[in-house]
């Protein structure tokens, strides 16, 4: 590992390392369950977890710990402040709407796809998707789609550190078959991952530009048994298209085009 620089903070690392430890899976954890997400002690987790609970962004029931609706401070002014899911938003409600499926807008941090603004579908979906919900980039058509979009170098960087692995059986299961795919969506403009996240749910998505840049992706997820594979890029596409069009003008930006005009270095 790199040395670190001589102003970094280790204490603030670990309590961001204790924090980030509940998940979704896992909102309730013990002392013991903490200290060894975070790789500390039983003791230096105990003292993090009581200060972030005298400071409100936890509260203990028991032997457990969890976080409190204050958490959400943290990330909040960050959203508050992000104009594009708020312009998206209209724009989806009216594809969720068309659809009749659950849309949604993501961004790309690091190796994931984090979901900024989501229109759930009236029908309820086998995975929980919300605003801040991250999944690996990979193996997701948005992911795929972002993926495509970065210069060759940092998607160099992306694929010299990715790791795979399978959610279901149809899973990308290795580097190859994800080149190939990212390749793909830079030359169509688009991707489809179908049943590689979640059995019987479709992922389908296209870019949002901003300039020369892509900014965003747009996506619906379907379920497998309401739209055909081979009829999607004829009636699901387009509409898509036309949204992230809609978004990107309202953005300030320009009409969708294929990833592989999109400028890299």
């Amino acid at each position: 590992m790199a040395e670190q620089p001589a102003y970094f903070v280790k204490s603030v690392e670990k309590t961001f390392d204790v924090l980030r430890a509940f998940t979704p899976d896992e909102p309730r954890l013990t002392v013991s369950r903490i200290a060894a997400k975070s790789d500390m002690t039983r003791a230096s987790a105990r003292r993090f977890l009581l200060t972030l609970t005298d400071l409100g962004y936890l509260r203990a029931d028991g032997p457990y710990f969890e976080l409190t609706p204050r958490s959400l401070d943290i990330g909040q002014s960050f959203l508050a402040n992000l104009a594009l899911p708020r312009i998206a938003e209209r724009h989806l409600k009216s594809l969720a709407a068309e659809l009749n499926e659950t849309t949604s807008l993501c961004i790309l941090d690091g190796t994931d796809v984090v979901y900024v603004a989501c229109l759930p579908s009236p029908r309820l979906l086998s995975v929980s998707i919300s605003v801040g919900t991250r999944f690996p980039a990979w193996a997701t058509s948005m992911g795929r789609v972002l993926l495509g979009a970065l210069s060759d170098a940092d998607l160099k960087t992306y694929f010299d550190s990715v790791q795979l692995q399978r959610f279901t059986e149809r899973s990308i299961g290795s580097l190859g078959q994800l080149k190939a795919e990212v390749e793909q969506a830079r030359a169509k403009g688009w991707a489809m991952v179908s049943q590689e996240l979640e059995e019987g749910l479709r992922g389908v998505a296209v870019p949002v530009w901003h300039g020369n840049d892509v900014v965003a992706a747009v996506n619906v997820s379907l379920q497998t048994h309401r739209a055909p594979a081979e009829d999607i890029e004829k009636t699901v596409v387009p509409l898509l298209q036309d949204a992230a069009r809609q978004i990107g003008h309202d953005y300030g930006g320009r009409a969708t085009e294929p990833l592989n005009t999109a400028i890299r270095g």
